[in-house]
């Protein structure tokens, strides 16, 4: 069952204190960005958070599941409301979270560069 948009969307207002918090389509379900860092997921209108040495420091008791077959295990977010206890969270798992070009380990091209053929 793929996420309501409505839900994504008061997810990300309720993230509002953590950062810039943004969202992407992914396989019809959403992937969440704090700052341009990949933290969470929406799937099955479910908040799911990677779970990080701060998030367990801050949430040792936290349930976790996975957000699809296969995946590794995340925070599961069942109690939505507490807007800055869920903003805290993210911001701390994003302390630890590498930057999005660090990921990627090359420059990003810009739209005039070509790529280079291997002969």
């Amino acid at each position: 069952m793929a996420s309501s948009p409505d839900v994504v969307e008061y997810i990300c207002f309720q993230l509002r204190h953590a950062g810039d918090i943004s969202f992407k389509k992914m396989f019809g379900e959403y992937g969440l960005y704090c700052d341009r860092k990949f933290f969470g997921l929406v799937c099955d209108n479910q908040l799911y958070v990677k779970i990080t040495e701060p998030g367990l420091n801050m949430l040792p008791r936290q349930e976790q599941g996975s957000p699809y077959p296969g995946a590794r295990p995340h925070f599961l977010m069942t109690e939505l409301d507490n807007d800055r206890a869920l903003s805290s969270l993210v911001r701390e798992t994003c302390s630890v979270l590498a930057a999005p070009e660090v990921l990627a380990g090359k420059k990003k091209k810009t739209s005039g560069e070509k790529r280079s053929r291997r002969p």
